[in-house]
């Protein structure tokens, strides 16, 4: 049977599928758009499970706040490239992932990703995998951070859509809150005190300043002094407290909380594709895969 451009149309607005790819599934299905649309939605499922093991680093940190400023949450969703980053599909579900996050609170990622994306439908996953098949690339709601403050100050900072902070005060006002979360964000400091360093990454760092100090051939006392030392400056560089604070480096953090009678209770900050490997691709091959629809 003939299929009309309204047709392609009205499926192109259902699925977001391409003409082409609209136009065969209706032919296909002799004109049934329910059954058009159901081929289209598992022949994209199937695209999204070979898409699964693309890395994904570039994409978006996303942070939203409730509107009594108590709970925030802060959630990193990836894409392969920039490109698709940018796009508003990818912008929407990112932030409706994070507003779903706000409200229900899920225990991790997998309780997360079986939540219905708007309270009602489709999971979070099924929206993520029908994202993949329409935008053509591996997308991943990779971490998420929630805080919910007692009667302390909650801070958030956004910088760009790359860095993410979040940070609960006891005491202080919100303008010192803010002024410590972008500190953590700039400074990326490894805990708030040295009671928060983990022992393996302190026992590394001793291990590494022995070996060095050894070397100098010193006496055992100036070898203990020299560790010592190097620890001491260690700890300066990762923990918050110890660390000059970034609008006025003549006083560190710890300094400057004590002088306002304020404490930090936790924060948390996340760098979008922190951690993942990523490829090496040129940008040529990177539009070449876009037009092809790898």
């Amino acid at each position: 049977m003939a299929i009309t451009a309204a047709q392609v149309k009205e499926l192109r607005h259902r699925t977001g599928c391409g003409m082409m790819e609209c136009k065969k599934a209706l032919v296909d299905a002799d004109g049934d758009m329910d059954a058009a649309a159901e081929e289209l939605r598992k022949s994209g499922l199937a695209k999204a499970d070979k898409k699964a093991g693309r890395v994904a680093a570039e994409g978006l940190i996303v942070i939203d706040v409730s509107g009594d400023g108590k709970s925030a949450v802060m959630v990193e969703v990836n894409a392969e490239t920039d490109f698709v980053a940018k796009k508003e599909e990818f912008q929407t579900f990112a932030r409706a992932v994070a507003a779903r996050i706000l409200q229900a609170m899920p225990a991790d990622i997998d309780a997360l990703m079986g939540l219905p994306l708007h309270g009602g439908g489709e999971s979070i996953e099924e929206a993520r995998r029908s994202l993949i098949a329409t935008i053509g690339e591996n997308i991943t709601v990779r971490r998420f951070s929630l805080i919910k403050a007692g009667s302390g100050n909650l801070a958030s900072y956004l910088h760009g859509s790359r860095i993410g902070v979040l940070v609960e005060l006891e005491n202080g006002d919100a303008d010192l809150a803010r002024d410590i979360a972008m500190h953590i964000a700039a400074s990326k400091p490894v805990c708030i005190d040295e009671n928060g360093v983990p022992r393996e990454m302190l026992d590394k760092e001793k291990e590494i300043f022995s070996a060095q100090a050894e070397a100098s051939g010193k006496p055992a006392e100036i070898i203990e002094k020299m560790v010592s030392g190097r620890i001491r400056k260690f700890l300066g560089e990762i923990t918050l407290v110890g660390q000059p604070f970034v609008k006025d480096p003549d006083q560190t953090v710890g300094k400057l909380l004590k002088g306002a009678g304020a404490r930090v209770v936790s924060f948390d900050r996340l760098e979008l594709g922190e951690g993942v490997e990523k490829k090496t691709e040129n940008f040529a091959e990177e539009v070449m895969a876009q037009v092809q629809g790898n």
